[in-house]
C-alpha cells in the first residue's frame, strides 16, 4: 500500500506549538492550496488542507512558519473520528507531515535554506543569484554570432 501526500501552500493562520500530556510537541495548521485549473471568467480558487506536524517537525514549523508563508511539506493521509461537544460524530481527513521545508521567497537573505524531517535539521547554503540578461530591446548588439557547425546532428 502506498499513501503519500506532497503539498505546497501558504499558511492561513500562524502555527501553535502545543503539548501533549505525555510532553510531545504537536502543532496543527491549515495551508491553502491554488487548483491548477481555472474556468475562464473565474477567480483561482484554492483547497484548505488541514496539516499536523508532530515532535522536532511541529517545533520547526512554528519557529520559522508564520500566516502567509510558503510552505512545502511531505506526509501521509489521515482520516480519524471524534464526539463533537454537541454529541455528533466528525469526521476529520488530515495530512500528518514527517518532512516540511521552505520554498519561494526568502525573508532574510543572510538565512540559510533549511528543511526538516524525522532525521533532523538540514541547513543548505543559497548560491548566490546570477541575475538573466534581459534581451528586451532586440538590437543586434544583444546576440552573439553563432559559429556555423556543419556537424550539427539535425
Amino acid at each position: 500500500m502506498l499513501n503519500r501526500v506532497i503539498l505546497m501552500g501558504r499558511l492561513v493562520a500562524d502555527p501553535e506549538l502545543k503539548t501533549t500530556t505525555s510532553g510531545k510537541s504537536v502543532t496543527s495548521f491549515r495551508i491553502a492550496v491554488d487548483r491548477s485549473y481555472v474556468k475562464s471568467g473565474e477567480e483561482r480558487k484554492a483547497d484548505f488542507i488541514d496539516i499536523v506536524c508532530w515532535r522536532q517537525t511541529a517545533e520547526f514549523v512554528c519557529r520559522y512558519f508564520s500566516k502567509g508563508s510558503l510552505i512545502a511539506l511531505e506526509g501521509q493521509l489521515q482520516t480519524r473520528t471524534y464526539q463533537a461537544k454537541d454529541g455528533t460524530n466528525r469526521n476529520v481527513v488530515e495530512v500528518v507531515a514527517d518532512n516540511v521545508s521552505f520554498t519561494g521567497e526568502r525573508r532574510d537573505s543572510s538565512q540559510f535554506s533549511q528543511s526538516y524531517n524525522n532525521a533532523g535539521y538540514h541547513p543548505a547554503p543559497q548560491q548566490p543569484v546570477q541575475p538573466t540578461p534581459s534581451y528586451q530591446s532586440g538590437a543586434p548588439s544583444d546576440f552573439q554570432e553563432m559559429p556555423l557547425d556543419d556537424d550539427l546532428p539535425f
